[in-house]
């Protein structure tokens, strides 16, 4: 009976023991944190970045791939790799305008079929319908150049009734302070936007963050803006660089078409 009794007790204390031991661990355990759920950033206003000029040559897609944000293409026509380039900015997913050749105050270095203003409006019907047929994903058109032709209200009437037919909007450049665009496309019923900051007329880093800074200013005060750089190395990789700084900042970025009015 003794012996019985003696095992028993130790198989009680055994127990006690074990029972002790858990609830030991369970008290000092460290709990496990709760999953930090990111803090949503407020949108302060929204950007549009434009790349002027594409065409010429295919050297710096590669960079783009590197850029995970949204971009606005200018592609112009009528050269080696208008649409080659074109095809290849539209299966990354970017949005493609066209670049449309437009007369400049200084007639020098002149695309083929620049719009002149001395021309009749068959002749003008003519470039934009055959531009439009070369960069077939274009979403809109902006000018190249044409600081003369957006200061003359029958010449920018008859490509707007065109583009207006197409269901396309116009991004003016804005190359003249004299531009008559944004008023002859409200009269028309027009899709429009209109650029504010030029990101690279220096082709210099600092230059060029510089300029963004100054396009983030704009969007903050209105609410949004459209910046316009060209198909550059150094443009690319600064904004590269630079957009993600932006996006933290709370400015989010989007296609030119989402800022037409």
């Amino acid at each position: 009976m003794r012996k019985e009794a003696g095992y028993k007790i130790a198989i009680c204390v055994l127990a006690l023991i074990i029972i002790a031991q858990w609830v030991f661990i369970i008290t000092i355990r460290p709990k496990k944190a709760p999953p930090k759920i990111p803090i949503a950033v407020k949108v302060k206003a929204k950007i549009a970045i434009v790349i002027d000029d594409w065409g010429y040559n295919l050297n710096n897609l590669h960079i783009l791939d590197r850029i995970k944000y949204p971009l606005t293409h200018s592609v112009l026509p009528n050269l080696s790799y208008s649409a080659r380039v074109a095809n290849e900015l539209h299966r990354r997913g970017f949005q493609i305008i066209l670049h449309l050749p437009m007369e400049p105050h200084e007639k020098y270095r002149l695309e083929k079929n620049t719009i002149m203003t001395t021309m009749d409006e068959p002749a003008i019907k003519n470039i934009v319908e055959q531009d439009l047929n070369s960069i077939v994903y274009a979403k809109g058109v902006s000018n190249h150049m044409g600081s003369a032709a957006t200061e003359d209200g029958r010449t920018m009437g008859i490509v707007f009734k065109e583009l207006k037919k197409r269901r396309l909007y116009f991004l003016d450049s804005f190359v003249s302070s004299k531009s008559v665009c944004s008023e002859l496309a409200a009269k028309i019923g027009l899709g429009f936007a209109e650029r504010d900051v030029f990101l690279d007329n220096k082709e210099e880093p600092g230059y060029i963050r510089q300029q963004l800074y100054k396009l983030k200013l704009k969007a903050k005060m209105y609410g949004k803006a459209i910046g316009i750089g060209h198909d550059r190395k150094i443009t690319l990789e600064v904004l590269e660089e630079t957009m993600p700084e932006l996006e933290k900042e709370g400015y989010k970025f989007v296609f030119a078409s989402e800022l037409v009015k």
